[in-house]
């Protein structure tokens, strides 16, 4: 069963994470000008928000989880077939709306990861997890891999195919999962509740509080990373293609991390996998400041990715460990979807700091926001939880 849901999620995975590349090469193909890609991004990437804790809520709930994350992925693999269709063809405005309908129903992405203690054994689901986060890292390397070999190959106006296909793919293997309902369904609850029900657990557990706002300080840096890989090409001579190559590294060390940890990481040993992880992501990020070639750049991004592939990791096991059953797939949405919040405004900010800091500040303020997650991870950690707040949840 657990190949299936690997299968499955990996497929779909690998067209959330390529879509934003094949969308750009699109639109550059038909249009001439790529400008209008980031504002079909931000459409995609706005609903999101919202639309994940209230996925993840329904998923906590259902009787027929199966049935509805089936019709999640169609309308997935619907919508994002009309946007590669549409992008630079139709009206601006069509088009945004078509992106929005995508951001509403991409979070079955994040979600299928809270269904794991459903149908895997408790002594196994460590190992789970980490092969659940091996399949993000290897999303992230296939998603914009293959738009980029189709675009060499066939054109970039037809790198939207493979998205598609992937998406497709993923959606017909879901009905061969076999998912129980849920063991404790709440009764009904309010607006409130379907939206907030997740960053109340969040916001009134010690740990998962912790942790949120420590990868959130983390994630914020990191929407940075991007650009910032492009700049250091530059500087240490080997061009702005040198990025790619970069960050290719760095999804490759946190693939491998994250298999690694599939094997050795235990629940018991997630906090600390935490604190560690931020501690050596940033020490490596900020070596990468003072990295005088590009082989040395290579390993340097791939040490930060081995330490980032355990991270991610005990980020799903904690909190897997610390929700409530009932909420768990609520809280996995919700934490993906303020981590991607975050990332979103990093990425803003860069924008408008990159040509001042350059490379090297802009990695030492990468660095440095990873460092600052890993002391408030030590001290909220260490704080009482909010008996208000958690008096809530149960409301």
């Amino acid at each position: 069963m657990l190949r299936f849901h690997l299968t499955a999620a990996t497929l779909l995975r690998v067209s959330a994470e390529g879509v934003a590349t094949a969308l750009v090469l699109t639109v550059q193909s038909r249009t001439g000008d790529a400008a209008s890609a980031g504002f079909i991004q931000t459409a995609m990437t706005l609903p999101y928000v919202l639309s994940g804790p209230v996925i993840g809520h329904a998923l906590d709930r259902t009787g027929r989880p199966r049935r509805l994350v089936a019709a999640l992925a169609c309308g997935y693999a619907v919508a994002t077939a009309l946007l590669m269709a549409s992008a630079g063809r139709s009206p601006l405005v069509f088009v945004l709306l078509v992106a929005a309908v995508v951001g509403c129903v991409e979070p079955v992405v994040a979600a299928l990861t809270g269904l794991l203690p459903r149908f895997v054994p408790a002594e196994r689901l460590s190992r789970a997890y980490g092969l659940e986060a091996s399949s993000y890292n290897v999303a992230a390397i296939a998603g914009p891999g293959l738009a980029a070999l189709v675009a060499a190959l066939a054109g970039a106006g037809h790198t939207g195919i493979v998205i598609v296909a992937a998406a497709v793919l993923g959606t017909l293997v879901l009905p061969l999962l076999r998912l129980p309902p849920p063991d404790v369904r709440p009764g009904r609850t309010g607006l409130a509740q379907v939206l907030g029900g997740g960053f109340s657990v969040l916001g009134s557990n010690r740990v998962l509080r912790a942790l949120t706002v420590s990868t959130m300080f983390a994630w914020f840096g990191y929407g940075g990373f991007a650009v910032a890989a492009v700049l250091l090409g530059q500087d240490i001579g080997a061009g702005p293609a040198a990025g790619g190559q970069l960050l290719a590294c760095f999804a490759l060390g946190s693939l491998v991390g994250a298999l690694a940890s599939s094997r050795r990481l235990t629940p018991e040993g997630a906090e600390r996998a935490v604190s560690v992880g931020l501690l050596v992501f940033g020490t490596a990020v900020a070596a990468l400041a003072a990295v005088p070639s590009l082989p040395w750049a290579w390993a340097v991004c791939a040490a930060a990715g081995l330490a980032e592939g355990p991270l991610f990791t005990a980020t799903l096991m904690l909190r897997q460990r610390e929700s409530p059953p009932e909420r768990l797939g609520q809280v996995n949405t919700t934490g993906g979807s303020l981590k991607i919040g975050a990332s979103a405004g990093g990425a803003a900010l860069t924008g408008v700091f990159a040509g001042t800091l350059g490379a090297d500040g802009m990695m030492l303020g990468i660095a440095a926001c990873q460092l600052a997650g890993a002391v408030l991870w030590r001290v909220l950690r260490r704080l009482p939880a909010s008996g208000a707040t958690a008096s809530r949840i149960t409301s």
